[in-house]
């Protein structure tokens, strides 16, 4: 069953691991979240291959059955996929004009190199992260990819965030007026609920 999967884009729903209309706004708790997380967006686990097997190894004596012993790195690259996170958030808050200068920012920051990729049989030109590039490095240039798929596409101005507050998930505005304010029914209806107390109490 996806957890994380929803716009289907890293850069969105990277961002929306913090949703500050839960209780508990952190959905990347721990190092198997993110082991997750990559499994649904395909990118590879960041423990056997950055780490090495002799790191991420065999089950220490006296551990559960079917429990993945924990790499000595995974923490540091969990808290290093959250500090992204929040420069990617940071990204996403601000209006068109500025959100195009952010990001520049956000990716000169990163070890990217360009790849000529088969796409329908047509080369196309596309960021990526080098060989052997961290878990968080990775996500981040996925994700600057995709921003600029979603710019090339038209839609850079409909990329927003929820205005049910205090949901702030980011999304891209799909519908035809070009109107949507709010990232999902759930938080539509939250908001036309509170504006409807809002009014009767006036």
């Amino acid at each position: 069953m996806r957890q994380y999967v929803d716009t289907g884009l890293v850069a969105l729903d990277l961002a929306n691991t913090w949703d500050e209309y839960l209780d508990e706004p952190e959905r990347l708790p721990d190092p198997a979240a993110l082991r997750q997380f990559c499994a649904e967006f395909g990118e590879e686990e960041f423990g056997e291959e950055e780490f090495g097997e002799e790191e991420f190894g065999e089950k220490e004596f006296g551990e559960s059955p079917g429990e993945e012993p924990e790499s000595p790195g995974e923490q540091p690259e969990l808290a290093a996929v959250r500090e992204m996170r929040g420069r990617l958030r940071a990204v996403l808050a601000c209006e068109p004009p500025e959100r195009t200068r952010a990001l520049a920012r956000f990716a000169a920051g990163l070890p990217t190199r360009v790849a000529v990729e088969d796409v329908d049989g047509v080369p196309v030109l596309r960021l990526a992260a080098p060989d052997g590039a961290g878990t968080a490095d990775r996500l981040a240039v996925r994700a600057v990819r995709e921003l600029l798929d979603v710019a090339a596409a038209g839609d850079w101005a409909r990329l927003r965030l929820c205005a049910a507050s205090p949901c702030r998930d980011a999304f891209i505005d799909r519908s035809r007026p070009g109107r949507r304010q709010f990232c999902s029914t759930r938080c539509a209806n939250r908001a036309h609920a509170a504006a409807s107390r809002a009014r009767h109490h006036t």
